[in-house]
């Protein structure tokens, strides 16, 4: 057998049928695509996710309301309301005086229509403490944030993330302002520094008050939603979490670890739960893309059978003059390979042109995205497009070579 000549063989077929030969390819073409855009963006949105949380900080520890098994996360995290999360446990951390905790936010956070005589913009506000700016690494811009005298006084004061800024007050300067928010207006003491769109918190977009102001005026609670440290190394994440667990188990009369209404995490667990999470997420969609590509096998087979019984008399023709078995084997599977290699590789350079265009437009939202081309999915979709070929290239090519080259000379 002539490898070569059934290559150049296969080639032509290709040309001469170009209709048949695309919506062959079609099915294969759209699966390599799957399957390479899942696996790289799955690889960029890890990198994204996991990016966003090692900007807010590695020496992070955070305490959230709800006991949780080590399996998942607390129940809070579905938007589950828990109120055992209070801010007098805050204060008792910070009363122990533990040399590791260098500061100390809490949090509970709302929504609503914040007005500016005739502007209004749909934002989020953050009820939290004067040490917000130290946990989260934030920094004020023009004006100043709240004190911790304001922070227990109901002050009515706020601050504003710099998009939000922008978008009520545009060029004016907004110090010294009054905003409302749930009917209630506010005085605009400071503006923070811009930070950028964040998929874990927006900053530049939503607004900050003192937390006892958002409890008692605003939302009406008396429990925070999030409490969050920073710690002076990374080596004491796991002592202060210990620390944290002993303060709370105190306050909150627990004996037995198995009762805690509480969940304390760090950044490193958070990134080491994200991880395997994603890693899980991206396969199975990989997974599903995958199927397309046994339809599109499928879908070879059944037009290299019907290929098969145009070319009756050329098989006949072929076996009379010499041509083995194998060689009627290798002349169908080279052309099944063929068709399929061609749409593997037609459908890297559409995925790869996806790809590209995918990043484009995420990084104009200011996130700061990746271009991850993983070498994975370039090799997965070379070697699986040419075994599509061969496996469901197999029974067609097997046909062929049990014709009677006799029979298939009279065939009409």
């Amino acid at each position: 057998m002539n490898i070569f000549e059934s290559t150049k063989n296969a080639w032509q077929m290709i040309i001469r049928n170009k209709v048949r030969s695309f919506l062959t390819m079609l099915g294969i073409i759209i699966g390599i695509t799957a399957v390479m855009i899942v696996l790289s963006v799955g690889e960029s949105v890890q990198g994204l996710i996991l990016n966003e949380v090692k900007s807010i900080g590695s020496n992070l520890v955070g305490v959230m309301p709800g006991h949780s098994e080590e399996a998942g996360p607390p129940s809070s995290v579905f938007g589950i309301i828990i109120t055992s999360l209070k801010y007098e446990d805050g204060e008792a951390m910070l009363k122990g005086n533990y040399s590791h905790i260098e500061s100390l936010a809490m949090y509970v956070s709302g929504s609503d229509i914040i007005t500016v005589e005739d502007n209004k913009a749909s934002s989020t506000f953050y009820g939290t403490t004067a040490s917000y700016l130290d946990v989260q690494n934030s920094s004020i811009e023009d004006g100043r944030f709240f004190t911790k005298e304001e922070e227990v006084a109901n002050a009515k004061v706020v601050v504003l993330g710099n998009q939000i800024a922008k978008d009520l007050f545009g060029d004016q300067n907004p110090i010294g302002q009054k905003i409302k928010i749930k009917k209630t207006n506010f005085i605009i003491i400071g503006i923070l520094k811009a930070k950028g769109g964040s998929l874990v918190q927006n900053e530049d977009s939503n607004l900050f008050i003192p937390i006892s102001t958002a409890q008692n005026i605003l939302l009406g609670i008396n429990h925070i939603s999030l409490m969050r440290m920073r710690v002076d190394k990374t080596e004491n994440i796991d002592e202060t979490i210990e620390y944290v667990k002993d303060v709370l188990r105190d306050k909150h009369n627990i004996s037995n670890s198995k009762e805690d209404d509480f969940t304390v995490t760090s950044t490193a667990q958070a990134l080491e739960s994200i991880s395997i999470i994603t890693n899980a997420l991206r396969f199975f969609l990989a997974a599903i893309a995958a199927i397309s590509l046994v339809v599109g096998g499928f879908g070879i087979m059944n037009i290299m059978l019907a290929t098969v019984q145009e070319r009756t008399k050329e098989i006949g023709l072929r076996k009379a003059i010499g041509a083995k078995n194998n060689d009627i084997v290798w002349q169908f599977l080279i052309e099944a390979m063929a068709i399929t290699f061609i749409s593997g590789i037609i459908g890297i350079i559409i995925g790869v042109l996806i790809l590209v265009l995918i990043s484009i437009i995420i990084n104009t939202l200011n996130y700061h995205w990746d271009l991850i081309i993983s070498p994975i999915s370039i090799i997965l979709g070379c070697f699986v497009s040419i075994g599509i070929g061969l496996i469901f290239g197999i029974a067609p090519a097997r046909k062929a070579s049990l014709l009677n080259p006799i029979e298939a000379l009279r065939y009409e």
